[in-house]
């Protein structure tokens, strides 16, 4: 294939405007222009930008056990309409991934159904079972500190010391102290605060758990990542005590949300780690900028509207303010958690447009950096001989979120609208045109990702 005169972002941030050569499922010519070749056939890209597919470093997709919020096909096509082109999934489904079995399991899903690439981690329980260091193909594994139930929670330091002593695989933590939100749930049980979850799980409890996941890196020279850091305490910590081994990451709604949202979306506004303050988005964008938090993760993470408490009716909009149909259930009762793989990557290219960022700075965050960090080989550039994973984006109009034309299963989003440029228009994934046009081609499939090319 033949991708003509669209704008291209290079490597080292300039733009180039001609044309790019696919072939087979390789770039094979990046240049100013490219006489077709007889029979190739041509994608008139003119008036849009070329960038490398997203890779999402950080989903759950709910298949197998809880395919009625999300199943890996719904999923991978809404990573396909959002410019995702590759993702990394968490284990706490049901069952959970943390054997070679059901890993084996989820990959031969995958293979089936995925209209992306996709990888999957290995999920650390109490038990630190044997495949944790053995099952393959995995990104890594991943250990939830807090915020989790069951098997999956690993909150002692003790067990946490031994998973961070043996082997070296990455190692992905969710940073939140257990303790410190037992402890605060008791003492908020009767707060009436719409902000009552961010309450509960405070600060003070991820700061609690990056520093002892720090800690214990340290001790072993472990490699570590610091999955959806959401308070500037934790970026501030880290600007001075991250060592060159440790990468972090934050999600779009931790830059563009806080606690003000709960009086606006109510219950679909609650997620782990919880929104934080205005305060906090600042600190966090100022980290990101300096490079302290390394890339971006979405942590879609889908319940469905009967699960959040939120009553839908045709005539009723899906997100209403509260007193307009809005349950503000109490914390406890709601699942967190909220889509996100549609509306990432136009998020973040609206905040460029706005001039909070660089287009180049966006797809650092978004692929490149997050291909070197997971050394997943030849994605995440566009570069002669790399994987032809690719998004063209419309930069010059904007679109608004609306929950009728979302492809996630859930069928809503916290963004709902929100007016958004930089919408994918064609998403290619090893050449071939899996999304244009607002239609997904249901017959692509993508690949299993290989770490530590």
């Amino acid at each position: 294939m033949l991708i003509q005169s669209s704008q291209m972002l290079l490597p080292d941030g300039e733009w180039l405007i001609g044309d790019l050569r696919i072939t087979e499922d390789r770039i094979t010519a990046i240049t100013p222009h490219l006489e077709p070749e007889p029979d190739e056939p041509c994608l008139d890209a003119r008036g849009l930008s070329l960038l490398p597919g997203v890779i999402d470093p950080q989903v759950h997709f709910r298949e197998p056990g809880l395919e009625h919020k999300e199943d890996l096909f719904t999923a991978s096509c809404a990573c396909a309409k959002g410019g995702v082109t590759s993702f990394l999934e968490m284990p706490n489904t049901r069952p959970p991934t943390t054997t070679q079995a059901t890993l084996d399991d989820k990959l031969h899903r995958a293979a089936s159904k995925c209209v992306v690439n996709y990888g999957f981690f290995i999920g650390a329980t109490s038990a630190i079972l044997p495949d944790l260091l053995t099952a393959k193909p995995t990104c890594g594994i991943k250990v939830f500190m807090g915020s989790m139930h069951g098997d999956l929670l690993v909150d002692q330091e003790e067990l946490l010391d031994r998973i961070f002593s043996q082997g070296d695989r990455l190692i992905a933590v969710h940073a939140e102290d257990q303790a410190r939100i037992a402890q605060r749930r008791i003492e908020l049980a009767n707060s009436q605060d719409p902000a009552k979850h961010s309450l509960i799980q405070d600060n003070q409890a991820a700061l609690n758990a990056t520093k002892l996941a720090i800690k214990l890196s340290q001790k072993y020279q472990r490699r570590l990542h610091i999955l959806h850091m959401s308070t500037g305490e934790e970026a501030e910590f880290l600007r001075h005590s991250k060592p060159n081994w440790v990468t972090a990451e934050v999600t779009p709604q931790h830059l563009l949300m806080n606690t003000s949202a709960y009086a606006k979306i109510g219950s679909l506004a609650q997620m782990n780690p919880p929104l934080r303050s205005p305060q906090d988005q600042e600190l966090l964008w100022q980290a990101l900028l300096d490079g302290v938090i390394d890339f971006i993760a979405t942590d879609h993470a889908p319940h469905t509207l009967a699960e959040k408490g939120v009553a839908q009716t045709p005539e009723q909009p899906i997100t209403p303010p509260p007193g307009e149909g809005t349950v503000l259930l109490e914390p406890a009762h709601v699942p967190s958690g909220m889509p996100g793989v549609e509306t990432s990557l136009a998020l973040m290219l609206t905040e460029a447009q706005k001039g909070r960022c660089t287009v180049h700075q966006v797809s650092q965050w978004m692929s490149s950096n997050v291909a070197k960090a997971y050394k997943i080989a030849n994605k995440g550039e566009l570069r002669i001989g790399w994987d032809a994973d690719l998004v063209l984006v419309d930069l010059h109009h904007y679109k608004p979120v609306r929950h009728e034309e979302l492809l996630t299963k859930c069928g809503w989003s916290p963004f709902e609208g929100w007016n958004l440029t930089g919408w994918a228009h064609t998403t290619l994934v090893h050449g071939q045109i899996v999304y244009q046009n607002g239609r997904v081609n249901p017959q692509v499939r993508g690949r299993a990702l290989a770490f530590g090319g």
